[in-house]
């Protein structure tokens, strides 16, 4: 679906790359090809081994960056990040990565994710004398690193303040002589490990290998932290991988349909997810099957070939439309809905419509692109939801913090259905959708995050994390 016009975003994507004299140039490339993942800021910082240099700005990657500010990106390792914010952590102190200098050495620091232990973290900092600049959950991690206690060297300090912090986390920092990247025991954000000559190369997915001629070596661990220096690769651990628990939307929305998480490319996975709609939704009658651009298209083409309706372009995307993706607000979403998309009237007229998508939030949205079909002369619109019913909340750093923005919070299927003021209503079931993405058991730690479905949270939840009306999710 256009997640940009109901509020299903992702906080970020990161990059980083060790062991290249181009490493800015060719992390302009790589957040390029994560564009996707946040529009409202960028930033890299670079290292020539005596300093750390930073451009950052809001805004896209091609607004931000210019040749001549990427010339002043001299060294030979870099760290970037793409951001999308929620109202709360707008405002260029918050733009990523962040960079801290001291005496004992400077350090930049992006990550992906969201600590759900942030808020006691930075209170208890505060008390040992600790002064937050941003209100970014990232900041924790830099505070933990310098009040780090009896820790051998660098390292040590990371891995103990890594060992503090609960939630999703992917982590990529730079200090004037080492690259280093961590991932959550739970492995709840995608993060990959490539080579791109003798170079070392991170990123949030693999699509960003491909647009740098980078080959992808692997998925970096659950609990895993890679220190890459002048010595090469080392792989160690800050803590022992839980049961391993991707986030479901990447697969059904969030990543480009190009990259493959754990091996399973995401295109593949969103058709299998319109076939096994195809097998749940039953005996369907209908003319014609449309996807709502562009996450979406995947799972409408596998629902066409598993039920013979055929596919056809009922929807159009405008491109040429300013992103409206980056403006949380509600308001701008609604309107830039009737501008994002147009029916294809000479398709969907007199025809009984099926309209995929890959989920539904507010409901907005789907009223109107059902209103729209209709308004084109479609009889009737059937709405089939590649993924389950959105009903939970997301602590892990997908813009959904409360019930309250969920349509399907307390509401039957039905009830959607009239709201949405479709003709049916399906959604893809939580068995549906693990059998589709298909992930092996024989995998390790081949798990999926399934809580913003089921309510079933894969970390403990803090209290200053749940507004008070879930107060009872803390555990």
């Amino acid at each position: 679906m256009l997640a940009e016009l109901r509020g299903l975003n992702e906080e970020c994507g990161v990059f980083g790359i060790w062991g290249n004299e181009q490493s800015a140039q060719i992390s302009y490339y790589g957040l390029h090809a994560l564009q996707h993942r946040g529009q409202e800021g960028a930033g890299i910082v670079t290292t020539d081994g005596e300093g750390l240099k930073v451009v950052k700005d809001e805004g896209l990657v091609n607004e931000v960056f210019s040749d001549e500010n990427l010339a002043s990106l001299t060294g030979h390792a870099a760290i970037g990040q793409v951001r999308y914010t929620t109202e709360s952590g707008r405002g260029i102190e918050n733009v990523q990565p962040l960079v801290f200098r001291s005496t004992t050495g400077s350090l930049a620091i992006g990550m992906n994710g969201n600590l759900v232990n942030a808020e006691d973290l930075k209170e208890s900092l505060e008390q040992q004398g600790s002064i937050f600049q941003t209100s970014s959950d990232t900041e924790v991690l830099a505070h933990l690193i310098k009040r780090s206690r009896g820790a051998l060297n660098r390292y040590d300090q990371v891995k103990q303040a890594l060992k503090m912090l609960k939630g999703a986390f992917a982590f990529v920092i730079l200090t004037e002589d080492s690259l280093m990247v961590a991932q959550d025991p739970n492995g709840l954000r995608p993060l990959a490990l490539g080579k791109l000559g003798d170079s070392w190369v991170v990123a949030s997915e693999t699509c960003a290998f491909d647009i740098i001629g980078a080959e992808t070596v692997r998925e970096v661990e659950p609990g895993e932290l890679l220190i890459i220096d002048e010595d090469g690769l080392r792989e160690e651990r800050f803590a022992e991988p839980a049961n391993r628990a991707i986030c479901s939307m990447e697969y059904i929305y969030f990543s480009r349909p190009d990259s493959n998480i754990d091996d399973i490319n995401v295109h593949n996975a969103r058709k299998r997810c319109g076939v096994q709609l195809a097998k749940e939704v039953g005996n369907l009658e209908a003319d014609v099957v449309t996807g709502v651009p562009d996450s979406s298209i995947s799972a409408a083409i596998g629902f066409a070939e598993a039920t013979g309706i055929p596919y056809e372009l009922g929807l159009i995307k405008n491109r040429y439309v300013g992103r409206t993706f980056i403006q949380p607000s509600q308001a701008l979403r609604e309107k830039g809905v009737k501008m994002k998309l147009s029916p294809v009237h000479h398709v969907v007229n007199g025809k009984r419509v099926v309209m995929v998508d890959d989920s539904i939030v507010r409901g907005t949205t789907s009223k109107r692109i059902v209103k729209l079909l209709k308004e084109a002369g479609a009889t009737e619109v059937h709405v089939v939801i590649a993924s389950p019913p959105l009903s939970n909340p997301c602590y892990y750093g997908v813009d959904i913090s409360t019930d309250s923005e969920l349509i399907a919070a307390g509401r039957t299927t039905e009830e959607i259905r009239d709201l949405i003021e479709a003709d049916s209503l399906t959604y893809l079931s939580p068995e549906g959708l693990m059998e589709a993405v298909g992930r092996p058991e024989e995998m390790k730690n081949c798990g999926q995050c399934l809580a913003c479905f089921t309510g079933d949270y894969p970390t403990e939840i803090y209290a200053d994390t749940v507004l008070p009306h879930k107060k009872d999710l803390v555990r």
